[in-house]
């Protein structure tokens, strides 16, 4: 439990990361250690989830991306699969209301034709619905997967300079960057992971260039508040240089 006394907040004289990403990592240890099926822990962490994104909220962040389902989970067991994909209905459904209210738009990046078009159809609604809102963006990254979303987007070029419509040496960063899932999106400043964990695991790879990385020890679960306050901390105490120099020699 979170005490109010205890918490401590970002740094207000420093400035605040635009784009948090985060790897949410260890919902099934921590299950695990309480006796509890994995799902449990998958539960307990769309509850961090919601703590998160109040946070940033009020906070002032203006993008959260949440690694919520990547390429790689639909080779976990199909019970377990089943029961993830089951809970996002359930937050779609449930939590529409309380992003309204709270300003939050939300939008979906991955290959999300995988998925049964009864659930595709409720993701376009809940993103229509909450489209007018001008508060933090959470940016759910669904069926998704790094080298996936890349080839995608040179799919994408070849499929343009095949028509005649670029030619090869049209394509440079800003190009390409426009064909990737995340293209009005800023790249993220800061990519947390849970559980101690410290790999990429496939997540944003081409837009985490200059990120900076905080890895949290907590199971994502017990993710809260104090957690979240920490990693911005530490991401004001860093200097970035986006290959630079700090200050004139």
């Amino acid at each position: 439990m979170s005490h109010p006394h205890r918490e401590i907040r970002p740094f207000a004289s420093s400035p605040l990361p635009r784009h948090i990403a985060i790897i949410m990592d260890g919902n099934g240890r921590w299950a695990r250690r309480r006796g509890k099926p994995r799902i449990f822990g998958h539960r307990a962490g769309a509850e961090a989830l919601r703590r998160t994104a109040e946070a940033c909220a009020e906070w002032g962040i203006s993008h959260l991306t949440l690694y919520a389902f990547s390429t790689e989970n639909w080779r976990r067991p199909e019970g377990e699969v089943r029961a993830l994909l089951a809970l996002l209905r359930r937050y779609l459904q449930e939590s529409v209301a309380d992003l309204r209210r709270r300003g939050v738009r939300l939008r979906f990046i991955g290959d999300v034709q995988r998925f049964s078009p009864a659930l595709r159809k409720r993701m376009e609604e809940v993103a229509a619905a909450l489209g007018g809102n001008r508060g933090l963006q959470i940016i759910l990254a669904l069926n998704y997967g790094g080298r996936d979303e890349i080839v995608r987007a040179c799919r994408a070029l070849a499929r343009l300079a095949a028509a005649g419509e670029i030619a090869a040496d049209d394509i440079s960063e800003e190009l390409f960057a426009r064909h990737l899932d995340t293209a009005d999106v800023p790249d993220p400043d800061l990519v947390i992971r849970t559980a101690g964990e410290m790999r990429l695991s496939n997540f944003l790879l081409w837009q985490t260039a200059y990120a900076e990385y905080y890895s949290s020890p907590v199971c994502w679960p017990d993710f809260n508040r104090l957690e979240l306050a920490a990693a911005i901390r530490a991401f004001q105490m860093r200097t970035r240089k986006f290959g630079g120099l700090a200050s004139p020699l």
